[in-house]
């Protein structure tokens, strides 16, 4: 089946005077610009692999960014890196605004009788589009791409008729809205083990509810577990006073690193990696963050049964920056091997997967504490000394027994969540480029789908 015609970007720009634009210059955008509220600036660090932007926002002040229009962004609009994250690409949509355009990005913003934003961000969320990107980009020095406006307006992108456009963006906005779906899901399960978490070895709120004289057992457990029984049930486990350490009574503390095993991954060298498929992914803080995908190495040199991963494992990556590379993952990548910088966190019969991932979803801010006090080019780190200072609560067995019952169900969910969401992005991946090329068309896709 033939190939739809390409057209350059520049010759599918909307005629607004602004919709090829860079971000400011100089003096305009220096970090003493930034308030503590007014318009978001999007950055490198806003954009992830889903529609959805990241957290972690700047602000400029409005009279500031009106002063600034070209550098505003409205529905619709396109932003691609020009330094740092090259191959990245964002898609403004109507829960994003307003937003303003940073130092390092430049704004495309189509034609709409020509080219359909959302169509347009899905090819160059492809392997095709990002190596077009990478096309014009140098890799001396930062990663940038050179006269950024110029090479902007040559992108290339294939061009299928407006329906299919609109067909194709909607096929896989479907498996991305299922992923979204998922993700929100899982942040709101993590959100009540840290909280669950925090409230009994931490706060120790069930035992200073039970001194202020609280009797209602959903009260007791700060509402956390709503059903009366199972309430009065935990309840009754908690002790009413602490000791002279200020631990509630007959309770205990031991240091994070004897909790369980923590296996840094192998140092894998330029001359172990193989080409794709010839055998195991090995798994960087990239690979945790976006999986596999087209720039991961493969190897098939053993470095040791320990280093090899698979579905399931906790997995803590200890190094890099302390605000976006410091944190925990469950592990659905399937078989690999993991590389160093990454700790394989395994339990050793003290404590359940459940309970260490709470444990260190809850940690993760201190760890990033940790990380940026020894931060010297912009990497910091989180050693075995670090862990063996930091110290957890050990409270009876009963306790820690309620617990996990709590606990292994919402790692259980998690991790099948994030199965589902790997089938699903590598349906989308699988058809995403067929697509754009028209080696697929829209009927097919959506019975894969259905499927």
């Amino acid at each position: 089946m033939p190939e739809f015609a390409t057209s350059k970007l520049g010759e599918l720009a909307s005629t607004d005077r602004y919709a090829i634009t860079i971000g400011p210059f100089g003096s305009k955008m220096k970090a003493d610009t930034y308030v503590a509220s007014g318009i978001p600036v999007i950055r490198g660090t806003n954009i992830g692999t889903s529609r959805s932007l990241k957290g972690d926002w700047v602000y400029i002040p409005h009279l500031l960014a009106k002063t600034m229009p070209n550098c505003c962004l409205s529905e619709g609009d396109l932003v691609f890196p020009h330094r740092g994250a090259i191959g990245e690409i964002a898609l403004i949509e109507g829960e994003n605004l307003p937003l303003f355009l940073s130092s390092s990005m430049m704004k495309f913003r189509p034609n709409p009788k020509k080219l359909l934003s959302r169509f347009a961000y899905y090819y160059f969320r492809s392997d095709l589009g990002r190596q077009e990107i990478l096309r014009f980009a140098s890799s001396v020095g930062t990663p940038g791409i050179g006269q950024p406006l110029t090479s902007l307006r040559q992108f290339l992108i294939p061009v299928p008729p407006l329906e299919e456009q609109a067909e194709i963006a909607a096929i896989l906005s479907v498996l991305d809205d299922k992923i979204e779906l998922n993700r929100a899901t899982n942040e709101t399960l993590e959100a009540i083990a840290q909280a669950i978490f925090r409230d009994w070895f931490v706060d120790f709120g069930p035992v200073r509810r039970k001194m202020a004289g609280v009797i209602d057992p959903v009260a007791i457990m700060g509402g956390l577990t709503p059903d009366p029984t199972d309430a009065a049930e935990l309840a009754a486990l908690f002790p009413m006073d602490f000791d002279v350490s200020d631990f509630p009574v007959g309770w205990d503390v031991e240091p994070v690193i004897d909790q369980a095993n923590w296996v840094n991954g192998a140092a894998y060298k330029k001359m172990h990696f193989v080409a794709p498929g010839e055998g195991l992914p090995v798994i960087k803080i990239a690979e945790l963050k976006a999986g596999v995908t087209s720039t991961t190495g493969f190897t098939n040199t053993d470095l040791g049964s320990r280093y090899r991963i698979d579905d399931g494992e906790l997995l803590f990556s200890w190094s890099g920056n302390p605000d976006t590379s410091i944190d925990t993952f469950i592990w659905t990548g399937g078989p690999a091997w993991l590389n160093q910088h990454i700790f394989a966190v395994r339990p050793n019969g003290t404590r359940t997967l459940g309970f260490l991932f709470a444990m260190l979803k809850y940690l993760n801010p201190t760890f990033a504490e940790i990380a940026r006090d020894k931060q010297t080019t912009g990497l910091g780190h989180v050693t075995k000394e670090d862990l063996k200072r930091l110290r957890v609560v050990v409270p009876p067995k009963t306790i820690e027994t309620a617990f996990d019952m709590l606990m292994t169900p919402i790692f259980q969910k998690l991790q099948a969540s994030l199965l589902e969401n790997r089938t699903l992005a590598e349906t989308r991946d699988y058809l995403l480029p067929r697509l754009m090329s028209g080696e697929v068309r829209v009927g097919y896709a959506a019975q894969e789908i259905a499927a």
